[in-house]
């Protein structure tokens, strides 16, 4: 039986470490900056060792903290699967295993069906699909160890809708749906809920070449129930939930946060 908690602390994640992938820029800089003022350690991994510098001071800022307290930071390719296993290590020296990770690095080529590369292809599916399973197998032994763990991974739109352009993102956003679940089935036994947020057209690099058009930004727009494309905080109380113990008995699952563009 989970042991109780009061409602108000729900979403206190003091105490926790949280990993975040993506975490220079878009939704997974947010989930970062949103996980360290909920109290968590927050482990930012990405790329660009700017961007990411850029993103630990945005948090302490944000926060009331100085630099680097409560935040670590790695620049890692993590299309690289290779290096996935050391990554962990280092991960974990920050400030212990994670209780948390937060898989919101992504990709997308935008390469039509007849224009799709053998490189494209092999880029897009290890980071947005290979990277989520294997980096998570090489830190699921400390959740084990507690008996309690949190992975949320980035599905999309194209989890279940196919878009112009988006044969290879589709494939593996299409994949996260069912890895979700096989990862859930695997370890929710041991504590360990897996859920995934589909996030709709939110303005970040990513999508940068969606909203360059206005046009097409609109038509988007219209396409939801809300009847508005999503902010960047509009991610936060969906995260929360996925991270916190108010999801104690959910795992599983894929929440599209998407204003109701795919009820349409």
């Amino acid at each position: 039986m989970p042991n109780s908690v009061s409602p108000a602390n729900f979403f206190d994640l003091s105490g926790k470490v949280a990993c975040v992938t993506g975490a220079s820029a878009g939704l997974g800089r947010r989930a970062a900056t949103v996980l360290a003022a909920a109290g968590a350690q927050v482990v930012g991994v990405a790329r660009r060792a700017d961007a990411l510098t850029e993103w630990q001071e945005e948090a302490a800022s944000a926060n009331g903290g100085a630099p680097g307290q409560g935040t670590a930071i790695i620049a890692y390719d993590l299309s690289d699967r290779g290096g996935l296993e050391d990554l962990a290590k280092e991960v974990i020296q920050a400030f212990g295993a994670p209780d948390i990770i937060v898989h919101a690095a992504g990709i997308n080529t935008r390469q039509d069906a007849d224009d799709v590369t053998p490189e494209g292809w092999d880029i897009t599916l290890n980071l947005n699909l290979a990277t989520p399973f294997f980096l998570s197998q090489h830190l699921v032994s400390g959740m084990k160890a507690r008996g309690w763990g949190r992975i949320v991974n980035f599905a999309s739109l194209q989890s279940s809708r196919a878009f112009p352009g988006g044969l290879a993102y589709g494939a593996s956003k299409g994949g996260i749906s069912q890895l979700t679940r096989a990862m859930a089935q695997a370890w929710s036994a041991n504590g360990i809920n897996v859920n995934a947020i589909g996030p709709g057209f939110f303005r970040t690099e990513l999508t940068a070449p969606v909203f360059s058009d206005p046009e097409r930004a609109a038509r988007n727009a219209k396409q939801t129930c809300i009847g508005r494309n999503g902010e960047p905080e509009d991610i936060d109380g969906p995260l929360m939930f996925f991270c916190s113990r108010a999801s104690d008995y959910v795992t599983g699952q894929v929440l599209m946060v998407d204003g109701g563009f795919t009820a349409k």
